[in-house]
């Protein structure tokens, strides 16, 4: 690994001696997503010249060597989204020159020392540690610049160097255009364009006709799924970049317009690797669309129910994968939001497969922000029929609402059936599992696409957590982040124990609930979310 991360930076060859490497003055390092996997070496502590290191969206694991105590010239350092754990190491506290410390979406835990809160920029977020809206520190710095007051001198002469160095770059290719009789498409808005006022930060606005030939005039042969306010397609843009358009055709319609700016808004609170990044927009008089990275491997669901030829079938350790990475992106929203955000639609259609499989939670298109400080519950019912927890029919829905639709995903994922199917003699997936466990029959409902290929008793605590997170009593689902514990080895065999108890109360008064509601649906087609 150390050899490695050397050989990306360019200071190692082959037939140098490994000893000779921190000699050399490096002072920065920047290998941000490059695929790194492995532990940080405690190597790195000894290159003392070091004042700035990135190893941010790689695939690091282990801890955070305690070694960087001694890059007393260190002046940034960022890890963000990458797989490292344990607590944060207390020799960081002695980096007097440290002005930025980015540690967010990984799997640290533990106390954050103190210190470390003083330094101008930080970032924690993503994580399982001592921080919190509600606690003595923010996960987050807000608007502190007395890390750049430091320099004002040379922040302005970069300024000014920036502005030069920008205007030769146009300079240079308006002469080259103009010698060479060049011609670049120019896109120009609709007639009549709406200039929203919302906060976008660095989101980029595209063009009406920059989108329309993307998506080749929004063919439908580029549809990659329908929501209840329109349709997404499959893009590729002028730079070759490829891009999922959700075209939000009813934003007229009661709650299309608020749809479009719920989705803008929570971009600008929930940032994590295991949620979908929104990466721009466009707007005029008659359309609302939003432009997603493409996702190569498109939903979990499809992979689940709609294998194509040639394509691979989801192993059990993937499905693992997913139900952790899922549990993370759910975690984030409930726990480190402020506001929380509740997803209100969970379900493996909205968990999409980024090009290294890794899975990301979508759909935000019924999410709801809740100021805690207010209320925790909304009082509309919304979301997919057979994922819709039962006190949403009676008016309440709060963030375990998420959880049961989290559940019954879980159950999608051992068995690969829909959450409901009137086609089954038990239409209710949740009905069909219940049932294949009083006859101890479990096996008989684990995906056959899987082959017996998987480890039956995992296969059982998934099931456990599942019908943790199913329970009737809203207050009696676990949180969150006691979720990811439990798919993590922790915490379940206490709970499940205190479950067996009352389970066949609860069991009784779902099964007279689920009489009451006699849906007739259509169950060839996947169900729509709705808004009840």
């Amino acid at each position: 690994m150390v050899i490695d991360l050397f050989q990306y930076m360019g200071i190692y060859t082959c037939d140098q001696d490994v000893s000779n490497i921190y000699k050399m003055h490096l002072s920065c390092s920047t290998l941000k997503g490059n695929n790194i996997n492995g532990e940080i070496p405690e190597e790195f502590g000894n290159l003392s010249n070091l004042n700035s290191l990135d190893l941010e969206n790689n695939h690091l694991t282990g801890r955070i060597p305690s070694s960087f105590g001694n890059l007393k010239k260190l002046q940034a350092l960022t890890l963000s989204q990458n797989n490292l754990n344990g607590a944060i190491p207390e020799s960081l506290t002695g980096l007097s020159n440290l002005i930025s410390i980015q540690l967010d979406s990984n799997n640290l835990s533990g106390q954050i020392p103190a210190r470390l809160f003083q330094i101008p920029k930080y970032n924690f977020t993503g994580n399982h540690l001592n921080c919190d809206k509600n606690l003595p520190h923010p996960c987050e710095s807000r608007s502190n610049d007395s890390g750049a007051s430091k320099k004002p001198t040379i922040g302005i002469i970069v300024g000014i160097f920036g502005v030069l160095l920008l205007f030769g770059v146009f300079l240079f290719f308006w002469c080259k255009a103009k010698h060479k009789g060049y011609r670049r498409e120019v896109f120009v808005d609709a007639a009549g364009e709406v200039d929203r006022r919302i906060v976008f930060g660095q989101l980029k606005r595209y063009s009406w006709r920059e989108l329309e030939l993307a998506t080749d005039n929004f063919s439908e042969n580029n549809v990659l799924g329908q929501g209840g306010f329109g349709k997404v397609y499959r893009g590729v843009l002028a730079n070759k970049k490829r891009v999922a358009v959700k075209r939000l055709t009813d934003f007229k319609k009661p709650g299309g317009e608020a749809s479009f700016e719920r989705e803008v808004e929570l971009i600008t609170v929930a940032v994590h690797r295991n949620l979908l990044r929104l990466i721009g927009f466009c707007t005029t008089s008659t359309e609302r669309l939003l432009v997603y990275p493409f996702m190569q491997n498109s939903s979990v669901a499809s992979r689940l129910r709609e294998i194509k030829p040639g394509e691979p079938v989801l192993d059990w350790a993937m499905r693992k994968r997913i139900a952790l990475g899922a549990a993370r992106g759910l975690e984030y929203l409930h726990e480190h939001c402020n506001p929380k955000i509740i997803h209100r639609d969970v379900k493996v259609d909205n968990v999409l497969l980024d090009d290294d499989f890794e899975p990301v939670v979508g759909g935000f298109g019924l999410a709801k922000l809740v100021d805690v400080r207010k209320t925790n519950v909304t009082t509309q019912i919304r979301g997919t029929m057979g994922h819709i927890a039962p006190e949403s029919f009676n008016g309440k829905s709060s963030e375990r609402t998420d959880i049961f639709g989290y559940g019954i995903m879980l159950l999608e994922l051992v068995t690969g059936q829909r959450a409901i199917d009137y086609a089954r003699k038990n239409a209710y997936l949740l009905d069909l599992v219940r049932k294949s466990e009083t006859v101890k029959r479990l096996d008989a409902i684990i995906d056959p696409n899987l082959n017996r290929s998987y480890n039956f008793q995992e296969v059982e605590i998934m099931i456990q957590i599942a019908w943790l997170c199913t329970q009737q009593l809203p207050e009696a689902r676990p949180a969150m982040s006691e979720v990811v514990c439990m798919l993590e080895g922790e915490g379940l065999a206490e709970r499940w124990e205190e479950w067996q108890h009352v389970e066949v109360t609860h069991r009784q008064e779902y099964e007279r609930l689920q009489r009451g509601f006699d849906w007739e649906i259509d169950s060839v087609n996947n169900q729509e979310a709705i808004e009840l």
